[in-house]
């Protein structure tokens, strides 16, 4: 009987050490290790996206879980940036695929640090560039992705899980063909 306790115990731990990283949000990281955060040069941009209507309080980055309106905030950091003309553009594809412009603004004004629109994507792959138009340019890339499956993503954050589930398993076989020896 001790020994299906330590098993309980050890299982549970290993669960809640294994599941502990799934519970970090975007929004309590430090900006150096946001990965919504851009530098160049020193100056750096943020991007956050969000869709009200599906989910309130949801801050998004590059993967954007639904098709449709989604609002979207750029953070110009550092005051060089918010005195320089900033151009954004959204293209179809990514990496070597860019095909057609969707969207382009120009933001001449913007003081406060703080650029925000929205725009209406069907699902697949785009790309957000901002442009600082300064001496030399700066030019910061999000890759967005719109309702796409991060098959990836999805496997990793399962793991912890199949791993609780496996040994639950091997635990059990073992106490009942122990109990099968002793009767």
């Amino acid at each position: 009987m001790r020994q299906i306790i330590k098993l309980l115990i050890s299982v549970a731990i290993l669960a809640a050490v294994f599941s502990s990283g799934l519970a970090a949000a975007h929004g309590k990281v430090s900006l150096e290790s946001d990965i919504c955060m851009r530098n160049i040069s020193g100056s750096m941009v943020h991007l956050s996206t969000y869709q009200p209507q599906h989910d309130p309080e949801a801050e998004y980055c590059t993967e954007i879980p639904k098709e449709g309106e989604t609002l979207w905030v750029l953070d110009l950091v550092d005051q060089a940036l918010r005195d320089m003309p900033i151009v954004i553009k959204i293209v179809r594809g990514s990496g070597q695929a860019l095909s057609d412009t969707i969207a382009t603004l120009y933001s001449n004004s913007h003081s406060d640090g703080i650029i925000k629109g929205e725009f209406n994507l069907d699902g697949g792959e785009y790309t957000l560039f901002v442009t600082g138009e300064g001496v030399p340019p700066l030019q910061y890339e999000y890759p967005l992705r719109i309702q796409m499956t991060d098959y990836k993503e999805a496997f990793f954050s399962a793991i912890p899980y199949i791993i609780a589930f496996l040994l639950i398993a091997l635990f059990t076989d073992k106490l009942l063909k122990r109990r099968q020896i002793q009767h």
